[in-house]
């Protein structure tokens, strides 16, 4: 069954969707990007404060695919006690280093989470890539938040592709990206493990605004 993942950028927001049925609370910072990142501090404080009571995801920031770089990025967020720490593979750098490099975290016992932008057309033979380097999931994303949602980006029978590779390859798949209420059932028809959300969620479908109770709600009652 698909579950509902809720993408929040202060201990406040953490809060309200923890009251909520949400399933899992993803820590970013909209205003710094696709994959912005809360201060270390912060996520330790929400990952206290949450104590268990649903998963907890978090990002590292826009990064470039630099290993050294990216490896001291993950390593720092795997001590705050997350449950996943989500890395954007964006274009150019050292993937296969940058992964390489990151096995070892995820031997470790690291839940790490790849997420691939539909706007940069992705190769998902790179799934398997993960796969070798441990990882626990694949999501689906966009960069550029300006371009369109997800099935705007993408059609429905890419994005299933995408969901049955990351399944046989035994991960969890998401898919996010500027998702609307309106999409939800047609992309529950794909199966994937995971929806996320962020600006659907907030003041006017504002991403960078603050969460909104009554948007929440509307999106929660698909799940």
């Amino acid at each position: 069954m698909t579950k509902m993942l809720a993408s929040v950028n202060s201990l406040a927001e953490a809060q309200l969707i923890l009251n909520s049925t949400a399933d899992i609370i993803d820590l970013k910072q909209p205003k710094q990007g696709a994959l912005g990142a809360l201060s270390i501090n912060d996520v330790r404080q929400i990952v206290s404060q949450v104590n268990n009571k649903k998963p907890v995801s978090a990002t590292i920031g826009d990064l470039p695919m630099q290993a050294d770089l990216v490896f001291n990025a993950v390593l720092a967020m795997s001590k705050t006690g997350v449950d996943f720490i989500k890395i954007g593979l964006f274009p150019g750098g050292d993937w296969q280093g940058t992964l390489s490099k990151l096995a070892a975290l995820s031997q470790q016992g690291n839940r790490l989470i790849a997420v691939l932008f539909a706007d940069q057309t992705p190769d998902f033979q790179t799934i398997e890539l993960f796969k070798k380097n441990g990882f626990s999931g694949v999501m689906l994303d966009t960069m550029k938040k300006s371009s369109g949602s997800l099935p705007q980006l993408m059609p429905y029978n890419r994005l299933a592709e995408f969901v049955k590779k990351v399944k046989q390859a035994g991960m969890l798949s998401g898919l996010a990206g500027s998702l609307k209420a309106e999409d939800i059932p047609k992309l529950l028809q794909l199966n994937a493990d995971y929806l996320g959300f962020r600006g659907a969620l907030c003041e006017e479908h504002n991403r960078t605004a603050a969460l909104n109770k009554e948007s929440i709600n509307k999106v929660l009652t698909y799940f």
